[in-house]
C-alpha cells in the first residue's frame, strides 16, 4: 500500500496512563482503512493525536511531510482533516455557514472554488441543500453527520479520519452514512475510520486494524479479519439490539 499517511510507535500519556501504546498504522492514497476496538480502546486518542489535538510520542508522516511540532491548523492545510465523534458543528449557524466555515483557510487564500466545492456538497448531500438557511441545532442526527462529513469535505482534504460516524444513529441512518462512506472513495479521498459497528465497517474498508487497551492487537484485509474467530467472537457476534445492522 502507496502510504499516504504513515504512524509509527504513537503513544499518548495522560498523566502516568498511557492512553496509547506504541500505535502504527497506514493509509494508502484512495483507500478506507477501519480502526475497530471496543469502548475505551484508545480510538478516540488515536485520531486526537494524528490531528495534533493531543501530545504524542511517535511519528506521523503525512504526504511525505512530518507532522512533529505541526499544529492542528497546519494539518488541515495540509489536506487531513477529522469529524470527531461529536461532530462540532457550530449550532447556532446555517448549514450553509457552516460548510463555509469548513472552507476558511480556502477562502483566505483567496481560492475560487468554494463556491463549486459548495455545490458538490450540496449534490452529494441533496438534504443539506433543502435545509441550507435551516440552524445546524435543529437538524436531525443523520443530518448533523451529513453536514459535518460535508464540512470536512469542503477543505478539500485528500485524507479524512471519521470518528464514530454511526454513534447515535437509527438503523437505517446507519446504512445511508456508510454508503456515503463507500462512494467517498470514488473521489480519491483516503478514509480512516474508527468504529465501533465493527460489521459495517469491515464491510466498507480495505484493511482493518484491532485496537485494544491502547495497542494495536491485530491487522489485515478486512475481509480476511471479518473472518478470523477473535474477531467474530469479540465484535461480530449478532444481538436483538443489532438486528437492524446485521446487512448494510
Amino acid at each position: 500500500m502507496n502510504a499516504l499517511l504513515e504512524v509509527r510507535d504513537l503513544q499518548v500519556l495522560y498523566g502516568k496512563v498511557e492512553g496509547l501504546h506504541r500505535a502504527s498504522l497506514e493509509l494508502g492514497e484512495g483507500k478506507i482503512v477501519t480502526v475497530i476496538g471496543p469502548n475505551g480502546a484508545g480510538k478516540t486518542t488515536l485520531l486526537g493525536a494524528i490531528m495534533g489535538l493531543l501530545p504524542s510520542r511517535g511519528t506521523v508522516r503525512y504526504a511525505g511531510f512530518d507532522l512533529s511540532g505541526r499544529k492542528t491548523e497546519a494539518r488541515v492545510s495540509l489536506g487531513l482533516c477529522l469529524v470527531p465523534e461529536r461532530r462540532e458543528l457550530f449550532g447556532g449557524l446555517t448549514v450553509e455557514d457552516n460548510l463555509r466555515l469548513g472552507a476558511f483557510q480556502r477562502i483566505r487564500r483567496g481560492d475560487r472554488e468554494v463556491g463549486a466545492d459548495l455545490e458538490a456538497v450540496y449534490a452529494r448531500f441533496p438534504r443539506l441543500r433543502d435545509r441550507h438557511r435551516q440552524l445546524a441545532a435543529t437538524l436531525s442526527g443523520g443530518e448533523r453527520q451529513m453536514l459535518a462529513v460535508g464540512r470536512a469535505l469542503m477543505a478539500k482534504p485528500r485524507a479524512l479520519m471519521l470518528d464514530e460516524p454511526s454513534l447515535g444513529l437509527a438503523p437505517r441512518i446507519v446504512r445511508e452514512i456508510f454508503h456515503i462512506i463507500s462512494d467517498l472513495r470514488r473521489t480519491g479521498v483516503a478514509i480512516l475510520l474508527v468504529e465501533q459497528n465493527a460489521r459495517a465497517a469491515l464491510q466498507v474498508a480495505d484493511y482493518a486494524y484491532v485496537l485494544e487497551t491502547g495497542e494495536i492487537v491485530l491487522e489485515g484485509p478486512s475481509a480476511e479479519l471479518a473472518e478470523n474467530p477473535r474477531v467474530i467472537k469479540s465484535y461480530l457476534g449478532f444481538s436483538d439490539e443489532g438486528a437492524g445492522e446485521r446487512k448494510l
